[in-house]
């Protein structure tokens, strides 16, 4: 498998881009494609030891901002990382692409650079988050801000397939995010939505509420990108807000200090299953390629983990499998 990386995008790029990079080259035993500017990519690979890796640097003079408008920079900085990237994933010279860079040039990126699933209405930005009884996804979290019951079916096919081929859950259970677990709660999208998604998909099990969201009970949680974006964010708050407030109990008394040395390894373990870093990215569901956005602050951890997810998609055959399933949901 050979796997281009944005090595431009991202708070902590060229650096901690290049160390995943050569980790994950190790580790995974794959071919790693670096775009970015040559000197600063090639200062970055003398760092570590390369004997034995395939690790090509394709030079790229420019760099996509993030405050910079998305669709115009896809489509006039032909010369950026990112853009050069989608290119050689377009033309067949890699399998899978990684960036940490700006989320809305990724999604301008794959579906004007890439295009879309034959079929597909809407591509789908389709995080990992850790739930109490274990990990789920959210889909779309962000990618489109409305939508149409159609779409929605749609994600609820492509969730259950990468749920399926990636976290390895067999038969998992695909719920549409709603104010309230009735069938007939809900707005006109969320009504029409689940006749659709009743009627199609094996593994719904109706509708699921924000506050039962976090268990982790489902696996794929079906949402338009406005709501599941708010989720999302919501999540990440909520969980450094309890570290926060728990560091701060911690430190408040000499006997909080001690309990808090005794229970250090449970809080270790607590921490790690809330950080970002140990699901790699958000897969973007619905072009044709594996594209995977990295959190713009990834560490060469997190960009190890998200190349390692999307070897895991690679190797369950995501696309091909959206395809087929694409034929069984039978949209008009």
């Amino acid at each position: 498998m050979r796997v281009v990386i944005d090595a431009m995008g991202g708070d902590n790029a060229p650096q901690e881009i290049v160390k995943g990079a050569v980790e994950a080259a190790k580790e995974f035993n794959l071919d790693i494609i670096l775009v970015g500017r040559e000197e600063e990519v090639k200062n970055e690979i003398k760092k570590y030891d390369t004997t034995g890796l395939n690790i090509e640097i394709v030079n790229a003079t420019d760099i996509i901002e993030n405050n910079e408008s998305p669709t115009m920079a896809i489509r006039r900085k032909k010369d950026s990382s990112l853009v050069i990237a989608f290119k050689l994933l377009k033309e067949g010279k890699a399998d899978a692409l990684i960036s940490a860079g700006s989320t809305g040039a990724i999604l301008a990126g794959g579906i004007f650079l890439l295009g879309r699933i034959k079929g597909i209405d809407r591509a789908a930005l389709t995080p990992v988050l850790p739930g109490k009884n274990g990990p789920f996804v959210i889909v779309d979290a962000g990618a489109n801000a409305d939508c149409k019951p159609n779409n929605l079916l749609q994600f609820a096919m492509m969730g259950e397939v990468y749920v399926n081929k990636v976290l390895g859950i067999n038969t998992p259970k695909i719920a549409l995010a709603n104010i309230g677990s009735e069938e007939e709660k809900g707005n006109e999208l969320t009504k029409q939505s689940f006749e659709l998604i009743k009627n199609r998909i094996n593994g719904f099990v109706g509708n699921i509420e924000g506050r039962d969201i976090p268990n982790g009970d489902v696996q794929v949680v079906v949402c338009d990108g406005f709501t599941g974006n708010m989720i999302l964010k919501v999540y990440e708050g909520v969980a450094g807000t309890i570290f926060e407030i728990l560091k701060k109990e911690i430190m408040s008394t000499l006997r909080s200090k001690i309990g808090g040395l005794l229970l250090k390894p449970v809080f270790k373990n607590f921490k790690r299953k809330f950080d970002y870093t140990e699901y790699g990215g958000a897969i973007l569901l619905g072009v044709d390629g594996l594209v995977i956005k990295a959190h713009g602050s990834s560490n060469a951890k997190a960009f190890k983990n998200a190349i390692r997810q999307a070897k895991a998609a690679y190797d369950g055959g995501i696309l091909d499998d959206i395809k087929e399933e694409l034929l069984k949901i039978n949209i008009e």
